[in-house]
């Protein structure tokens, strides 16, 4: 009888701590849900995000990306938003709300591969909630995953192919190759940033195949990662020129056009990680994890594997954003997931030493702690940046001030807020720089800065909205409207001066 009431009492102190950190691990996924919800409906902002809005309201209007207006991106992400806005409205608000439930699904798929091969049962848990946080609260994954931008949708079926890639090579059938390579292509079209994550994949689950056919699965993946560059292909058979200069030539020649310095510009961003508290956390934590799997770990070789597949999978992503030129710090919150996962190997090998081997506690503590402070610092300091809600202002002052049809100087955001149709030319601002021979330019639908200036004083907009005080010097702004309002940081010009006709000769 003794014996029996001590086993049930050595049953109940390892079943509550599990259940405890079942239940930390649930509340903290519903707050942080909560939270990042919240902040992608008031202060997510990005000034890149505009135009892709902008483009998914275009494709509503019947218009088509690369044929019709600019758009040097792969353009999925800009269908499937267009295709929530047919439904839920065309609001940035639809946009933030689901890129933010794409962003914590990639967070719930990253701490479930922990939860499920982690392998210790007493540590599992804990370092399924780590990875969460680890992931869910970099700076980077707050301020840009809710956006309209790839970012959401990247991550998710980032993560989700990684895991079913993992599940198969110990599969028959070529389903999951097919699905990871469908998932992949769909990340890659929309965004090319990610494309290096593809040939990892592929190559892994051929190198690493323990069931079926490895070659089958090979074509099934390929095949599929064919699939989700559909709408380019056929624009391409449209439009050959134009698809060629929106997805390969803007980016290899153009880019660089606003900032002239690149190098130097992508060698400080390379470096800035030694300035980040976070980035530098999680980078050292996925070195001692990765060690700790190579020389320390008894693990079984195809679970390692699995987690090696996760360093693959950071430094390929990574060495093609190196290469993007310029390059930018926001692109490296795509290899965050894969870090995540083994920055938690890190932190368990540190403290289980360090500290207790059956309290995860204190490590998960100071782990989350750390990247908690990091992220709110950040978010203190970016306090006062723009939001959406600022625009709308504007966009409502513009609106009261112009005649429905009327034609606007303006930018992507505006055109956005107002529903107004921008004129050819003025879809993405990024583009005037470009120099090109005035035929190519009236295909691809691009305005040079001359070109625009020209426009601008010549009188045809009826409403100008700049926040660039060197512009209303430069295009004379206001010599040409009679009225004038300073809102914010920008300024709205309206009602154009009469035109004194020319002396007659």
């Amino acid at each position: 009888m003794p014996d029996s009431i001590e086993n049930v009492k050595n049953v109940e102190s390892r079943v509550a701590p599990r259940n405890w950190w079942r239940t930390a691990f649930c509340g903290a996924m519903l707050l942080y849900a909560a939270l990042f919800l919240y902040y992608s409906q008031t202060d997510a902002f990005s000034w890149d995000e505009a135009y892709h809005l902008l483009t998914s309201q275009l494709i509503l209007l019947g218009k088509q990306p690369y044929l019709d207006f600019c758009f040097p991106q792969t353009p999925l992400n800009a269908y499937w938003n267009a295709f929530w806005m047919s439904l839920l409205g065309q609001s940035w608000r639809v946009t933030h709300a689901l890129a933010a439930l794409l962003t914590m699904g990639s967070v719930l798929l990253t701490a479930d591969f922990v939860a499920r091969q982690f392998p210790v049962s007493g540590w599992r848990t804990a370092c399924a909630l780590t990875a969460a946080l680890a992931f869910g609260l970099n700076t980077m994954v707050v301020q840009f995953g809710p956006l309209s931008q790839p970012y959401a949708i990247c991550l998710f079926t980032l993560v989700l192919a990684f895991r079913l890639s993992v599940l198969a090579v110990g599969r028959d059938g070529i389903l999951l190759a097919a699905s990871a390579g469908l998932l992949v292509g769909f990340a890659a079209a929309s965004s090319l940033l990610t494309a290096a994550a593809a040939p990892i994949l592929l190559i892994w689950i051929a190198a690493y195949n323990r069931a079926g056919s490895r070659w089958l699965k090979f074509v099934a993946f390929s095949l599929g990662g064919v699939i989700p560059f559909t709408p380019v292909l056929l624009l391409a058979l449209k439009g050959p020129r134009e698809v060629w200069f929106n997805v390969i030539q803007y980016h290899s020649t153009f880019r660089k056009l606003y900032w002239p310095d690149t190098t130097r510009h992508d060698l400080e961003i390379l470096a800035s990680w030694i300035d980040s508290g976070q980035a530098l956390l999680l980078g050292l934590l996925a070195v001692f994890g990765l060690l700790y799997i190579a020389r320390r770990s008894e693990w079984p070789p195809s679970l390692k594997a699995e987690f090696y597949l996760c360093a693959w999978l950071a430094v390929g992503i990574a060495a093609e954003l190196g290469f993007a030129h310029p390059t930018f710090r926001q692109y490296f919150l795509l290899i965050v997931p894969f870090l995540a996962i083994l920055a938690v190997v890190g932190m368990y090998a540190l403290g289980s030493r360090v500290l207790d081997t059956d309290r995860p506690l204190r490590p998960v503590l100071l782990v989350t702690g750390l990247f908690a402070f990091g992220l709110a610092q950040s978010l203190y300091d970016h306090r006062e940046d723009n939001t959406w809600h600022m625009y709308e202002q504007l966009a409502a002052k513009i609106d009261q001030v112009t005649p429905k049809d009327a034609p606007v100087f303006a930018t992507e955001q505006i055109f956005f807020l107002t529903k107004r149709l921008p004129p050819s030319g003025y879809e993405l601002d990024y583009s005037h720089k470009i120099d090109l021979p005035p035929d190519d330019r009236a295909r691809l639908h691009l305005l040079s800065e001359a070109e625009v200036k020209q426009q601008v004083q010549s009188g045809i907009f009826a409403t100008a909205y700049v926040c660039d005080t060197d512009q209303i010097e430069e295009y004379g702004l206001t010599k040409l409207y009679n009225q004038r309002v300073d809102m914010l940081t920008c300024s709205i010009f309206w009602e154009r001066k009469a035109v004194t006709p020319p002396p007659p000769h």
